[in-house]
C-alpha cells in the first residue's frame, strides 16, 4: 500500500459509472484435477526425508503434503483469474475514460500496462471490493507474470508453498512504482461499477 494518497481532482460532482468488472466463476484450463494429484505425490515424495517410518504412514503423510500442494495451487488459479479479470476491467475502464470528455484528460496514451494502470487496482481496494480472500496486489502480479496460468506441473514446491506471493507482490510493486513520484489515485466516492460473476 502507498504511505501516501493524493486524489485526483475531478471537475463536478457527477458519479462516474464505470464498466463491470466480470469475474470468471470456471476453472481455468490449467484447473487441478487427477493428473494434478499426482504429479504433486512426485512432489511431495520428494520433499519428505527418507525415514524408518511405517509404510502406510509415510504414504499419508505424502498423500497430506500433495493435497496441500494441490490447495495453494487451486489458490494460485483464483488469484491469478482475479488478476486477469481485472487487468482486463482496467482495458475497458480506459475505453470509457477516452470517451468521456471529464475523464479523458486523466488517460495516459501510452501503451498497456503502464504502471500508472495501477490506479484502478487501488480504487478497487479503496472501494473495498469483496475479493472472498484474495490479495488483488498479488492477483494483479500472478497476471502480470503470466499470461496464462501455469500448469501444476511447471512450478516447484518451494514456488506454492513459500515464494508465489512474494514474487507476485514484488512483480506488482515494481510495476506500480514505475511511475516516478506520487501517483494519482482515483476518488472512491467519484466512481460506480459492479462486480459479476459469470460463467466460462
Amino acid at each position: 500500500m502507498r504511505e501516501h494518497k493524493e486524489y485526483i481532482a475531478i471537475p463536478g460532482s457527477k458519479t462516474h459509472e464505470l464498466p463491470p468488472l466480470l469475474l470468471h466463476s470456471g476453472e481455468p484450463a490449467s484447473g487441478t484435477g487427477a493428473a494434478d494429484l499426482d504429479s504433486m505425490m512426485v512432489e511431495a515424495e520428494e520433499m519428505l526425508a527418507p525415514t524408518g517410518a511405517d509404510e502406510s504412514l509415510v504414504e499419508q503423510r505424502k498423500f497430506d503434503l500433495a493435497v496441500q500442494l494441490a490447495e495453494r495451487y487451486r489458490a494460485l488459479l483464483s488469484h491469478w483469474q482475479w488478476g486477469d479479470s481485472v487487468v482486463e476491467w482496467t482495458r475497458q475502464c480506459e475505453i470509457t475514460f477516452e470517451n468521456e470528455a471529464s475523464l479523458r484528460s486523466f488517460r495516459h496514451p501510452d501503451v498497456w500496462p503502464h504502471a500508472n494502470r495501477a490506479t484502478f487496482v487501488t480504487l478497487l481496494i479503496d472501494k473495498q471490493v469483496d475479493t472472498q480472500g484474495v490479495a488483488l496486489e498479488k492477483a494483479v502480479g500472478l497476471r502480470l507474470m503470466f499470461r496464462e496460468p501455469s500448469p501444476i506441473r511447471c512450478l516447484s514446491n518451494q514456488f506454492l508453498l513459500y515464494l508465489d506471493s512474494i514474487v507476485a507482490d514484488t512483480a506488482y510493486q515494481s510495476w506500480a512504482q514505475l511511475v516516478p513520484g506520487v501517483t494519482a489515485i482515483l476518488p472512491p466516492e467519484r466512481f460506480h461499477f459492479d462486480v459479476l460473476e459469470i460463467g466460462d
